[in-house]
Formats: C-alpha cells, sequence, structure tokens
C-alpha cells in the first residue's frame, strides 16, 4: 500500500487521526518501505495539569521530530486528547491495534512508557507480546525503551518504569477520590452534568436554579405517572406531543451534554422517562455517591445503596414535592399490567383482597367493555379452593372509593380538629407496640452482625494458624457473610420503619392538608387516587340476606384506615353514611 493509498482509506472525519504532510515526509526520508510508523500521544485531564510538557502539541513535535532523525517512513499520528492511561478503550490506541492486527504499522513511538498506558500488566502485554507477535517494533524515546535492542538495560528497567507509572495511577486515582468524597460529604454536588430541569446559577456554578420550560416538562411527567400511566406510555405521549428530549433540548439551549444529538429530537423512550421518575433531586435534595467503581481499571460504574449515598436536602429549588415523589416511587414499585384489550386501570396496583392480601387482577370481558372490567383475587384465579371470589365490577368500586373520599374529606372540613386528635391517637396506639417490637428487634440485629464481625476476625486469625482448613474457612466465611447481608439490610428498613412511626403526627397533619384539595370531589381521577390512597381491600361479597352485598377498606396514605363510622357517631352526631354497589 502507498502512502498515498493510506492517506486515501483513512476516514478525514476521524478527529483522533492526524497524518503528517506527505510531501515534506517523502523528501525527507525518501523511503520505499510501505509499513506505517505510529506516532502514539495520549493526554489526560491529570496529565494536562502537569503542563505543557505534556500537551499533545509537545508530543507530536517530539515523535516528528525523532522520525526525521532516524528516518523512519510514512508517519502517522494516533491520538487520544482527554484519556486516561488507566483504560485501553481510547479510540485512537484501539484504531492503532487495528492498523496494527492488518498488518500496516512497522513501528511504534511514544514519549515515554506512560503514554501507552498506567497499568503495568496490560502496558508489558503489549510491549513483550501484541507488538513482537505482529513484527511491530516499540520505542519509547525518554525511557530510552526500544524492543530492537532486548538486551538493552533500559529494557531490563521497563517492568519497574512500568510499575511507576501504575502507582503515580494509583496515587492520583486516590488523591482525587478523597477530594471528591471530601467535596460529597460537604453537600457540593459531584455531578458534572446538572439534571434536566435545571441549570447552573450563573453567579455560582455550584447552585442550581430551575429551568422553568424544561421543569414543567419534568412536572408533567410526574403528574401522568401519578394519573396511572406507565413510562413508556408517557414516553408515547410526549413523543405525540413533539416535546424535545432532555440531551436535543440541551443542545438547543446550547448546554454541555454528554450524549450526541439524538436522530429524532423528540424520540423519548421509557428509559429516560424513568431516569426522570426516579432521581431524588426533583425534590430539592443533592445527592452524592449515587455509584461508585471497584477500582481505576474497573471503569463500570455500579449502583450504590441508598444507605451508603450522601443525601443534603433543602439545597435548591424543588420541582416535585416529597409527597408526590415518594407516592411515584410506590406505584413504581407495584407496576401494573395491562389487559389483552391494551387498557389499564387508575386502581391498578392498589387493589388487594381482604382475606389473602394477594392482589386482584384487572380484567375485562370478552367484548372488552370498560363498563365490563372487573378485579378478581389473584389467588382465587389461579387457586380456587384456596381464597374464595373477591370479584368487583370497576365501576362499583369507582364509586364506593369516591363516595368514601368525599365522606371524608367532607368531614376534615367541618371538624378538623377532632379528626386531628382521634388520627394522632389511633396512630399512636397502633406505633407503640409496633414500635417496641422493631426497636427491639433492631437491636438484636445489631448485636448479632458485631459478634459476627468479631466471628470473621477469629475465623480468619485461626485459619491464618493453622487451626482451621481452608475448606472449613471458605464454609463460614461464607454462611457469616450471608447473614450479615440479610441482617444489614433488615436494620435498614427497621430503621426506615421506626422513623415513619415516630413521625406519625407530621403524617396527619401532611393528609390533612392533601385532603383539603379535594373537598367537593365530584369525579375520581387517579391523581387525586393516588395521592390519598394508599391501598384498597376487597371483602367478599355478602349473599346471606339475599342480596349481594360487598365492602371496601380504604387504606390512606401515611395514615392508614380512618375509622369513619366512628368518627361520625362520637363526632358530632352525623348520621352514618354507608357506599353500597
Amino acid at each position: 500500500m502507498t502512502r498515498s493509498q493510506i492517506c486515501d482509506t483513512m476516514n478525514p472525519t476521524n478527529p483522533v487521526l492526524t497524518v503528517a504532510p506527505i510531501e515534506e515526509e517523502t523528501e525527507m526520508f525518501g523511503a520505499t518501505n510501505n509499513k506505517i510508523t505510529a506516532l502514539y500521544c495520549r493526554l489526560s485531564q491529570e496529565d494536562a495539569r502537569m503542563g505543557e510538557s505534556l500537551s499533545i502539541e509537545n508530543q507530536k513535535s517530539m515523535l516528528l521530530q525523532y522520525c526525521k532523525e532516524h528516518h523512519f517512513p510514512n508517519p502517522l499520528f494516533f491520538v487520544d486528547d482527554g484519556y486516561s492511561g488507566t483504560t485501553y478503550e481510547r479510540p485512537g490506541f484501539q484504531k492503532m491495534l487495528d492498523e496494527i492486527e492488518d498488518g500496516k504499522i512497522g513501528v511504534v513511538l511514544t514519549k515515554d512508557l506512560s503514554r501507552l498506558g498506567r497499568n503495568s500488566a496490560l502496558t508489558g502485554l503489549y510491549t513483550n507480546f501484541t507488538f513482537p507477535q505482529n513484527g511491530v517494533r516499540y520505542i519509547a524515546i525518554n525511557d530510552n525503551y526500544d524492543t530492537a535492542d532486548p538486551n538493552s538495560i533500559n529494557n531490563d528497567f521497563a517492568g519497574i518504569k512500568n510499575w511507576f507509572n501504575e502507582f503515580y495511577a494509583r496515587d492520583t486515582s486516590r488523591k482525587i477520590r478523597a477530594v471528591q468524597k471530601a467535596k460529597g460529604e460537604r453537600g457540593v454536588p459531584l455531578t458534572v452534568n446538572v439534571p434536566y430541569g435545571y441549570v447552573k446559577d450563573p453567579e455560582d456554578k455550584r447552585k442550581w436554579i430551575v429551568d422553568e420550560e424544561a421543569a414543567a416538562v419534568v412536572r408533567r411527567i410526574f403528574e401522568m405517572c401519578m394519573e396511572g400511566r406507565g413510562p413508556q406510555q408517557i414516553a408515547n405521549q410526549l413523543k405525540a406531543d413533539k416535546v424535545l428530549t432532555p440531551t436535543a433540548y440541551k443542545k438547543r439551549k446550547g448546554m454541555k451534554t454528554p450524549q450526541a444529538a439524538p436522530e429524532n429530537p423528540y424520540g423519548w423512550c421509557d428509559s429516560s422517562v424513568v431516569n426522570i421518575l426516579e432521581r431524588r433531586e426533583y425534590t430539592g435534595c443533592t445527592v452524592n455517591f449515587k455509584t461508585y467503581s471497584n477500582s481505576i481499571w474497573d471503569k463500570k460504574q455500579r449502583e450504590n445503596p441508598v444507605e451508603k449515598q450522601a443525601i443534603f436536602e433543602n439545597t435548591h429549588e424543588a420541582i416535585i414535592s416529597d409527597d408526590v415523589f415518594k407516592r411515584v416511587q410506590e406505584i413504581r414499585q407495584h407496576r401494573h399490567r395491562k389487559t389483552r384489550s391494551g387498557r389499564s386501570s387508575m386502581f391498578s396496583g392498589l387493589v388487594f383482597c381482604s382475606d389473602c392480601g394477594e392482589k386482584l387482577y384487572y380484567g375485562a370481558t370478552n367484548n372488552y367493555r370498560t363498563e365490563g372490567a372487573f378485579f378478581d383475587c389473584s389467588l382465587h384465579w389461579k387457586y380456587k379452593e384456596k381464597c374464595p371470589t373477591h370479584y368487583i365490577r370497576e365501576s362499583i368500586l369507582e364509586r364506593m372509593v369516591l363516595k368514601h373520599m368525599q365522606l371524608v374529606t367532607g368531614y376534615i372540613l367541618r371538624y378538623e380538629q377532632y379528626f386531628r386528635s382521634i388520627m394522632e391517637q389511633q396512630l399512636r396506639l397502633e406505633s407503640t407496640e409496633k414500635l417496641q417490637i422493631s426497636k427491639g428487634q433492631l437491636e438484636r440485629n445489631e448485636k448479632r452482625i458485631a459478634e459476627l464481625k468479631r466471628l470473621f476476625i477469629k475465623i480468619y486469625e485461626d485459619n491464618a494458624g493453622g487451626r482451621l482448613s481452608d475448606e472449613r474457612y471458605d464454609m463460614l466465611s461464607q454462611s457469616y457473610e450471608t447473614e450479615q447481608k440479610q441482617l444489614e439490610a433488615e436494620v435498614i428498613t427497621l430503621r426506615q420503619e421506626i422513623e415513619v412511626q415516630e413521625r406519625q403526627n407530621e403524617n396527619v397533619e401532611r393528609f390533612i392538608q392533601k385532603a383539603k384539595n379535594y373537598v367537593g370531589i365530584e369525579t375520581l381521577d387517579p391523581y387525586a387516587l393516588r395521592e390519598l390512597v394508599q391501598a384498597i381491600y376487597v371483602d367478599a361479597p355478602d349473599k346471606s340476606t339475599g342480596k349481594r352485598r360487598q365492602h371496601i377498606h380504604i387504606k390512606y396514605d401515611g395514615i392508614g384506615f380512618i375509622p369513619l363510622d366512628e368518627l361520625m357517631k362520637k363526632g358530632n352526631g352525623v348520621t352514618e353514611v354507608t357506599p353500597s354497589p
């Protein structure tokens, strides 16, 4: 292949490749060798802080000058600007490897060994195996390393230099992590890219301010979820309404974004919707340490459990209230299925069997008519002998729930103080026993976790001292580790339960304020349902009187079951009103 052919085959749009001037090289080198001399340059963000000596331009100048002085033919630059030496998935480096495997490269030049990479094992693999197997000579100029002279003492020290390069990478990473950890623990946002719906404050880049245009879309997405729509349904609606995707919107506004501009600026997908629905930052919180990596060599980001995240409340203006965010997460946990007709119900995921506690499946008659839609116990549907039928039509359920909500909100309007005192008393009585049980279990779990830690140390010492075989050690350590993880998960749950139980009065007040928004409600909509109701339990129908009678029990968000009949009897002589099918 001629040099002109090589130039023709290179992709001119590839930003990592730069060809040295052809005419100058031909005249200067006068070479007939058709193989390329690869001039590899790399600069990371950390290296850039070291000054001009490591700059891409400085590397290019040095490599090209070396080529001229030693008459290496057909020089071609492969450049990775802004890539860490701890990863070898660099576009320029990978392109060079492709050319090597195709037999097009004869020599590889770098400024020093660290430009090739900072993993001693992988760098050694390339210099000792990959390059020689493909007939490639490798030279690191400043390290006086040249594979053409295997007996050189400088080559003997290459392994040590590679180790120092790796140590430098580890040390740099350790320092960066320490700085990031300190910032994160102070509440400084660690994310570089501000969430969709916010922009950086021009006067203080660490602060976020609401971008109203994008924030309106975020609110709409949460509202649609509260109405019972799934992520794909929401995405389809946004697509139909020609709402710009977050990436397309940021590109149009001139904001920086790691993603390339999408082909379809309105091409919303369910994953984008889910990402918005699950971002706690929309409640006004800063959330740090959401992800982690196992080492500097492992670039995969893994999700950190909530207990290991650092959450700082009220750091910026909220787009979504805490209550709405909480309800959306509950809805997401109880995602519902569609019927064969493609319909879903606003009650899906909220309706349960009073006897067995299983969910009630949503279904429809064969003609798929709306008035024929119904709910039936999932256990009864699978095993009729294990649970009696709890069949109830959706239209009747809607009427009963609406009536109960009307009575509750109307009662709060008239007798707010009495309602508050009764519910606070009820929750206090319910939580006292639960608190004692939960705190007792929490204490036992924490003691056992501490004991397991001591046992870990003991079996390790016994194994190291030869008193415990490796097989026995592996079995015990695995057993202890499994138990510890289970206990730690239970501890998290118990602490959350205790916190909820200790804040019952706040829950009552929050519910009262939400209920006031629905005084005089005439029709039941999904948003109102999801905001007030946590679960609905359906009794089996009672036909003992010759008439079909059925009762439901509504568990309201934050306060549980409201003893409405008792309230009306004791409250102010209000006559009981019982919704019936």
